[in-house]
């Protein structure tokens, strides 16, 4: 059963993600940016051939590798957890998502796309598997925390 929830949700998020970046690669130009939600929300292209807020460029044998060890491990975390608060099991999934996610552009692109741009703040260009990387990392860090 938890096998099953796991593979419909994380499923079901990959291809929110994977549909989003698709939709940008095709309709807006490398580098342009498009009003969303005027004064919030941007979208562009960019490709991210780095880790998040671009560090680490070029790095891809690092990248697969932990993103292979991040994964494996919150996977077996999750299979292996007798019970788990409802919480614990959506910010796993959310990391296992979000790092599919990414992957999958690594692998198949060479680069991750990356899209969503905050107009009232300088912050990094993001994707959906970025934002689901960050708030289940995020969390989990809360929810161990609370544990302890």
């Amino acid at each position: 059963m938890k096998f099953i929830k796991l593979l419909l949700v994380s499923s079901g998020l990959i291809i929110l993600d994977q549909v989003s970046k698709w939709w940008i690669v095709g309709h807006i130009a490398l580098g342009d940016v498009r009003p969303f939600i005027p004064g919030v929300l941007s979208l562009t292209y960019l490709q991210n051939r780095g880790a998040a807020f671009s560090i680490l460029q070029n790095q891809q044998w690092f990248f697969a590798l932990m993103t292979i060890v991040v994964i494996g491990f919150a996977i077996v975390y999750y299979l292996r957890a007798k019970k788990m608060p409802i919480l614990k099991e959506f910010a796993l999934i959310l990391i296992i998502s979000g790092g599919i996610g990414n992957f999958s552009d690594r692998l198949r692109l060479g680069y991750v796309v990356d899209m969503i741009h905050l107009d009232f703040m300088n912050f990094a260009i993001f994707n959906l598997a970025d934002s689901y990387l960050s708030l289940g990392v995020l969390m989990l860090v809360l929810i161990l925390w609370k544990e302890d």
